[in-house]
């Protein structure tokens, strides 16, 4: 008599699998309050690699949840108060320390209005996120908040990095990258997200070779990785929004079509 197969789970307890992407999320708020504390020291280079881990783990913590099936409303609301530590108060402390001190007041408003404005985007986040699922799932209202506290951190990692063609006014540079990043985590513009992203089987060998070949260039052009992967994520800013609008306009005549026909039965 053959014995029933048993399904397989990665991780068998429903308590654990709730558990397991939680912890990871905790390690990633410890890693980006350690950064505020390399930048207090004066170890900017670590800072930024800190804020830099604590992105990754925080793209990482939300997939795992999904994959163990392990998501839960508190490991959603314990995400985004993280998010506000490790890329709202974290980088805004660090860029605080490192140049807009030198602004007195001026520069601590900006760092106020920073953090605020990812604190709101973050709050709209949890709300429109429960609505039913649907294509715009795959875009996001803005930018979201770990790419803005990479975002912001630019002009501290180019001072770090090997490009220097010319010289930067960073009095000026930081507070209007701090108001432009700012405006575009409560705005409303279409950005890519990638964690519903779908990768054909075929494929699956070069994106792995990709994200091999990518981690291993930030391991030793880590700045000049970084300025590189900054930029690209602000040219994709237009280019989401265009293909947003493309699909949302196509969705609208189909609608419309639908109901022409209607109309005439």
């Amino acid at each position: 008599m053959e014995q029933p197969k048993k399904n397989f789970k990665l991780v068998s307890s429903k308590k654990t699998r709730i558990i397991l992407p939680n912890m990871f999320t905790l390690v990633g708020v410890c890693i980006g309050l350690s950064s505020i504390k390399f930048a207090f020291d004066g170890k900017f280079e670590l800072s930024i690699i800190a804020i830099l881990v604590a992105a990754i783990i925080d793209g990482l913590d939300g997939r795992i949840a999904r994959l163990i099936k392990g998501t839960s409303q508190v490991g959603k609301e314990l995400d985004s108060l993280t998010d506000v530590i490790s890329f709202g108060v974290a980088p805004a402390f660090i860029m605080y320390f490192w140049s807009l001190n030198q602004l007195g007041r001026v520069g601590w408003l900006i760092c106020l209005i920073y953090v605020v404005c990812v604190a709101l985007r973050l709050a709209r986040f949890n709300v429109s996120s429960n609505a039913d699922p649907s294509w715009r799932d795959n875009f996001f209202e803005g930018i979201p908040s770990p790419a803005g506290g990479v975002l912001v951190l630019m002009p501290l990692v180019f001072s770090f990095s090997e490009f220097k063609f010319f010289n930067v006014n960073y009095n000026i540079i930081i507070p209007v990258l701090f108001v432009i990043i700012s405006i575009l985590l409560i705005s409303k513009i279409p950005t890519y997200s990638l964690k519903k992203i779908i990768v054909p089987r075929s494929t699956t060998i070069f994106l792995l070779l990709g994200i091999i070949l990518y981690f291993g260039l930030l391991l030793i052009y880590t700045f000049n990785t970084i300025i590189l992967s900054g930029i690209a994520y602000l040219v994709m800013i237009p280019i989401s929004s265009f293909h947003y609008f493309k699909i949302n306009n196509k969705f609208k005549t189909q609608s419309d079509e639908s109901d022409e026909h209607e109309d005439v039965l």
